[in-house]
């Protein structure tokens, strides 16, 4: 497998440790019996921890199928260099910092890690583009 298909595999891992943090952070605040209910009644937002891992998913969400896109992208068009290969691993290290930056409410370096994950699918598209013009 290549090298970026290992950090897909790695973003996959960090969004269920997403999934399970923000669960465990709701179970604690609204009870385990409203999370596995219909959930019909109306609740007050999130508050503290749990609500900023609720938005850190969804943060995690909003960029992660971006990466996935330029991760697929670049195995369709059969590019593999250096710039696919540091974006994709800037891009799990960035969202990896990020979750507990945000979890324990760190501002500036958490918008830091999540810029740093930002560019790093720029430099995927950056590296797709390059390595596609090379071969026309």
């Amino acid at each position: 497998m290549i090298t970026e298909m290992w950090a897909l595999f790695a973003s996959v891992i960090l969004g269920f440790v997403h999934i399970f943090a923000q669960a465990l952070s709701m179970n604690a605040q609204r009870g385990v019996d409203y999370n596995v209910g219909p959930r019909d009644e109306a609740m007050p937002p999130l508050t503290g921890v749990a609500g900023r891992l609720s938005r850190a998913l969804r943060n995690f969400l909003e960029t992660f199928v971006l990466f996935v896109a330029a991760v697929v992208l670049a195995q369709l068009v059969n590019v593999h260099n250096g710039l696919i290969l540091r974006g994709a691993w800037l891009y799990v290290v960035g969202r990896v910092v990020y979750l507990p930056l945000y979890a324990f409410g760190i501002p500036y370096i958490r918008s830091l890690a999540w810029g740093a994950a930002s560019a790093g699918i720029g430099l995927i598209l950056a590296g797709v583009f390059l390595g596609t013009m090379a071969r026309a």
